[in-house]
């Protein structure tokens, strides 16, 4: 009996060290992170997290508006092509806005219109846009405006040069490597972290601000918590005075926190509402900002960020990424495992899709084949349908229709 319990002693003290040693070294969180692995039975961030971490609340619109049915609402069937990649990806939700009527709706997985998904890097254009509000507001200077007068604790020897511009086009110099299978790097330290504030703090500003295009969640959070600084309000209440209470979403959305001690949002990622709320925003773009006759954020700004920015980064503007497929252009609001708001200005048009897989890049370009394969059905979908005028379908408070 003494030998088992100094073995036992002995064990503990080993462990006390082990865990002691984590939490010097900066590892701590995957003392954590492995508790959530056995409580969810998985590796990797998923879309129903919202139910398994802390979140703020979103109320819906103080007055929800529906969207209007397409009078060929769900006529045409789905592609061969389209039914194998929601079946080979597990899509769980998508949409086919013309028009701004939805035309095309699927859900799968026991999913549905009001069921709530993570959009992932979704919402850093979200974030991206707040920046813009709080500049026409004047809580912002100015897209040139230093970091460092909100974040004044910002460390690195280019932290001065750091710009809140810089931060939404995706040029921060930032010390961070965008990896979400390596447990050990920061992208899943930051994801499973109860102090995001803290953690930002030790990640200095390490190259030249402004001269490439380096795409980091982290330059998304930073963004965040300038606009926190700037205005005095959450990041969560930002979004709804700016977007989701004049938009007229139509459920409450849920934004997942680091802790309800801190209550700091994972303003880059986790941003948890239903297909077609997330829809608004994209359609609000491809309207030039307008929304219900009213224009919720400067056109000049919706051209500025669908406009690359650099050289080396020819894909992406203000939150926004960028291209063009079959002939046509786009820009899409994207989130890891393929989440997908496309907006297909020329046409009319926008793509959503919701699930739990995507391929891996192609090589050379920053997308997958099951994206481009999305758009493409899509309108093999819409080729089938007799053409319409722009207008016919449109509900007026979206656009000016005679």
């Amino acid at each position: 009996m003494k030998k088992r319990a100094s073995f036992l002693k002995a064990l503990f003290v080993i462990l006390a060290i082990l865990i002691a040693g984590l939490y010097i070294s900066g590892y701590g969180y995957l003392i954590e992170l492995g508790a959530k692995v056995v409580e969810l039975g998985r590796t990797s961030a998923g879309l129903e997290d919202y139910v398994y971490f802390d979140s703020r609340e979103i109320p819906k619109s103080d007055d929800p508006q529906a969207w209007p049915l397409h009078a060929d609402y769900n006529s045409v069937p789905a592609t061969t092509k389209l039914k194998k990649l929601h079946q080979d990806h597990k899509t769980v939700a998508f949409l086919v806005i013309k028009n701004d009527s939805i035309w095309h709706e699927q859900y799968f997985e026991g999913f549905g219109k009001d069921s709530k998904t993570n959009s992932f890097s979704m919402v850093k254009t979200i974030v991206s846009a707040s920046l813009a509000k709080a500049i026409e507001e004047g809580d912002v200077k100015s897209f040139d405006q230093p970091v460092k007068d909100f974040l004044p604790w910002l460390k690195g020897p280019y932290a001065d040069e750091l710009t809140v511009g810089n931060l939404a086009t995706m040029s921060s110099g930032l010390k961070w490597k965008e990896d979400y299978e390596n447990l050990l790097t920061i992208t899943p330290r930051t994801y499973i972290s109860r102090d995001i504030v803290d953690v930002m703090k030790t990640l200095p500003i390490e190259a030249p601000p402004g001269e490439h295009f380096v795409y980091q969640s982290g330059s998304t959070q930073l963004l965040s918590l300038v606009l926190t600084a700037a205005t005095g309000e959450t990041i969560s209440d930002l979004v709804r005075r700016y977007f989701w209470n004049p938009l007229g979403a139509h459920a409450d959305a849920k934004w997942r926190l680091d802790s309800p001690e801190n209550g700091i949002e994972k303003s880059y990622c986790c941003f948890n509402s239903n297909a077609r709320d997330f829809s608004r925003f994209a359609a609000l773009f491809k309207n030039d900002g307008v929304w219900n006759g009213k224009q919720l954020i400067s056109a000049d700004y919706v051209q500025k960020s669908i406009t690359p920015q650099f050289e080396d980064g020819q894909d992406y503007g203000y939150g926004w990424w960028l291209g063009s497929h079959m002939g046509k252009r786009f820009y899409s609001m994207r989130g890891h495992n393929g989440q997908y708001a496309i907006v297909f200005p020329d046409d009319d048009v926008i793509v959503v899709r919701l699930g739990r897989t995507q391929l891996p890049d192609l090589p050379g370009v920053r997308h997958s084949a099951d994206y481009l394969g999305y758009m493409e059905e899509a309108f093999a979908m819409l080729n089938n349908e007799t053409t319409t005028s722009p207008c016919e379908h449109t509900v007026s408070r979206y656009r000016n229709c005679p």
